[in-house]
């Protein structure tokens, strides 16, 4: 059929058309209700299909994580073991409060045993607080050959607390030398030292 055709078609008897302008316009009107429904109704549907397709993605990206993790979990608890036994050793190489006097002795010792002369051992006044130890500097002054101010060094290392030796200064006067340094030893904080740092630092936190 033309187009001449349809426009001479009447409206008013739809039922008398031949069959060829009844497909044509059934089909357009079955497509102009799909686009229809499509916008009005499918259009919802599909952007909801869509945010699904996005959840599952994330889904399953979120699973896989911990699925590795559950995997790996076994792993983690003997690592976190690990830690936990290597920071005990540490904190064990931390004399307490009460046992700082006894290592002063024992610096102070490791120097007369080795011939040398204190010509100044001065703890500070006062400790450097940090979160779970606290530092004690002690300004030293020792004088002595060169080998015994060598194995000195080295008897502070053994020691079985933990010390530095810092800032270390080194004169020559005719052979007698004097060695000026900041030695450094360490104890490690009770529960209520560590409970009233940690509340100064959140008191300094809130005050920033």
């Amino acid at each position: 059929m033309t187009l001449d055709d349809f426009r001479r078609l009447n409206l008013r008897e739809v039922g008398k058309w031949p069959p060829g302008p009844k497909i044509v316009i059934l089909t357009l009107l079955v497509l102009t209700i799909l686009a229809l429904g499509a916008y009005f109704d499918w259009k919802d549907q599909w952007d909801a299909l869509t945010a699904a397709q996005h959840d599952e993605v994330r889904l399953k990206a979120q699973y896989s994580e911990k699925k590795a993790k559950a995997i790996n979990y076994d792993l983690y608890v003997q690592q976190l073991a690990e830690v936990d036994q290597a920071f005990g050793a540490l904190v064990k190489q931390l004399p307490n409060k009460s046992e700082i006097d006894a290592l002063l002795t024992d610096i102070n010792q490791a120097g007369l045993g080795r011939g040398l002369q204190f010509d100044l051992f001065k703890p500070a006044p006062q400790e450097k607080m940090a979160d779970f130890y606290a530092e004690l500097p002690i300004n030293i002054k020792i004088t002595g050959n060169y080998h015994d101010i060598g194995a000195f060094a080295s008897d502070v290392a053994a020691l079985p607390r933990i010390v530095t030796l810092n800032d270390l200064s080194i004169t020559n006067d005719k052979g007698t030398l004097s060695m000026e340094a900041v030695a450094k030893t360490f104890r490690y904080l009770d529960e209520n030292e560590i409970a009233k740092q940690r509340a100064l630092e959140k008191d300094k936190g809130r005050r920033k």
